[in-house]
């Protein structure tokens, strides 16, 4: 369930030295219904969060959920025309980051243990091209000791998850999913490393329909599991 991707987010963030506050006024980001061309519902949510976290206690905003983080560093555009949340926007944008991109360029502060594993990493749609993150995941990975990445080919295209594409596309996203397993299957990895809940479903249900023994799991899962690693060394 991906409550325990958060639980394991607020772990690792308290290891390194964060203190994390979840906000007990937030909602759902929105995306959806942008997605879905409700732009009001949209808008309406996006005040919401900004109600929640628009406050000097937070030095930053973060999200564990690509197309979720994706929308919400887009609330500056969607409430441009909005004159009592335009610039309540534009600073709760400015603190909006993907965990990914906050703990690598931060930097980790306690050493992850080891884990002898072989992994490849699906870059999420709305990571990589809508956010512009790349580079923060692979660090993250390249400090767990033993574990070793191989790039699958075409590492950035989409798995056809894409938001609710998968819901009005079907044909076209599983053609993509097709496309996204071979892949991964190149690599000869057992585990496929993202960081989007879209994604991850998207992935999970293409693994579980051809009867493969592949793991999908998130970023911050297995960066969880390296700091348990350490503390039974």
């Amino acid at each position: 369930a991906y409550a325990e991707i958060h639980r394991a987010t607020a772990r690792v963030l308290s290891r390194n030295g964060w203190e994390v506050v979840v906000a007990p006024d937030q909602g759902c980001c929105g995306a959806l219904a942008v997605h879905a061309g409700d732009f009001e519902a949209g808008r309406k949510m996006a005040r919401r969060n900004i109600d929640a976290f628009d406050s000097p206690e937070f030095d930053a905003v973060l999200s564990n959920a690509a197309g979720c983080g994706a929308s919400m560093k887009e609330y500056d555009y969607l409430l441009r025309n909005d004159p009592a949340y335009a610039d309540r926007a534009e600073r709760f944008v400015k603190k909006m980051q993907d965990v990914t991109e906050f703990l690598a360029d931060a930097g980790l502060r306690e050493q992850p243990g080891h884990l002898g594993i072989t992994i490849t990493y699906q870059e999420p749609c709305h990571l990589v091209h809508a956010q512009r993150v790349s580079r923060q995941p692979r660090e993250l990975l390249a400090a767990i000791p033993g574990l070793i990445l191989i790039e699958m080919p075409e590492s950035p295209l989409c798995c056809g998850s894409a938001g609710i594409y998968n819901l009005i596309q079907p044909e076209m996203a599983s053609s993509l999913l097709e496309r996204k397993l071979k892949n991964a299957a190149t690599t000869g990895a057992h585990t496929i490393v993202s960081a989007n809940p879209g994604c991850m479903l998207q992935l999970s249900a293409g693994i579980s329909q051809r009867g493969w023994d592949t793991e999908v799991v998130h970023i911050m899962t297995l960066l969880d599991r390296a700091y348990s690693a350490a503390e039974s060394a």
